[in-house]
C-alpha cells in the first residue's frame, strides 16, 4: 500500500505484484563501469495492478493501471569519465517489458557497460548487453531553464523482433532535486516480430543540464 498527503495533493493505491522480481545484472549485480567498484545490486517488478484513489485539491479520482518498482544499492554513481545517463522502462501490450540503461562517457560515446534486462510475459527473463540494444535519439526539447534533453527516440532490440518508437506524454518532465534531470512518462509504438505493439511507461535522463 503507498499513502502520501501533502495537502494539495494526496494518493492512496495498492500495488499487487503480476510478475516475480527481477534481478538485474548478472545474478542481481548490475555493473555501472568498467570500475570493479562502480556497481549496484538492483532488482525491478516491472508488473504491480495498481488501484486507488488520488486527490488533487479537493477532488478526488478513482485510479487503476500498471506500476513498476525498481530498488538499487550503490555505494557509487558515475565515474570520472561518465556525464550521465538514459534509462528506459517499457511496458508492452503483448505482456513484455524492457529495461535499458545507457551510460553516456565524455567523449559522447556509450559505455560498455550500459545494459538491460527484457522481461517475457511469463516473467522469465534475458540479460541484455549493450550491442543488444540499439537507441536512436530523434528530436530534443530546449528546458526553459537551459540545456536540451532528447525528447524522441527509436528503441530496437534485433533480438527479440522489437522495433519501437518512445514519445514522451508531456515534453517538460524536468525535475529539480539536488540534481536537474528528466524523468517521466512515454508512449510506445511499433512492431514486434511483425506485429503492432504499444505500451507505456517512463524514460531518466541525467547530465543533460546542470
Amino acid at each position: 500500500r503507498l499513502v502520501a498527503d501533502d495537502g494539495g495533493f494526496a494518493i492512496d493505491v495498492t500495488l499487487r505484484p503480476l510478475k516475480p522480481p527481477v534481478l538485474n545484472g548478472i545474478n542481481g549485480l548490475s555493473q555501472k563501469s568498467s570500475d570493479p567498484g562502480n556497481a549496484s545490486y538492483y532488482y525491478s517488478i516491472t508488473r504491480l495492478q495498481t488501484q486507488g484513489r488520488i486527490r488533487i485539491d479537493d477532488e478526488e479520482f478513482s485510479v487503476s493501471g500498471l506500476s513498476w518498482l525498481d530498488r538499487e544499492w550503490s555505494t557509487s554513481a558515475l565515474a570520472d569519465n561518465q556525464v550521465g545517463w538514459d534509462w528506459f522502462a517499457l511496458q508492452l501490450s503483448d505482456g513484455s517489458d524492457l529495461m535499458f540503461y545507457g551510460l553516456r562517457l565524455t567523449d559522447g560515446t556509450q559505455d560498455p557497460q550500459s545494459a538491460g534486462t527484457f522481461i517475457a510475459a511469463d516473467g522469465s527473463s534475458t540479460h541484455l548487453y549493450r550491442e543488444d540494444v540499439d537507441v536512436t535519439e530523434l528530436d530534443t526539447w530546449d528546458s526553459p531553464e537551459g540545456g536540451a534533453y532528447p525528447s524522441l527516440w527509436r528503441v530496437r532490440v534485433p533480438r527479440f523482433g522489437l522495433d519501437v518508437t518512445v514519445t514522451p506524454v508531456i515534453a517538460d518532465q524536468e525535475l529539480f532535486t539536488t540534481v536537474r534531470y528528466w524523468e517521466g512518462a512515454v508512449d510506445v509504438e511499433g512492431r514486434r516480430d511483425g506485429e503492432s505493439i504499444s505500451g507505456r511507461r517512463y524514460v531518466e535522463l541525467s547530465g543533460y543540464a546542470r
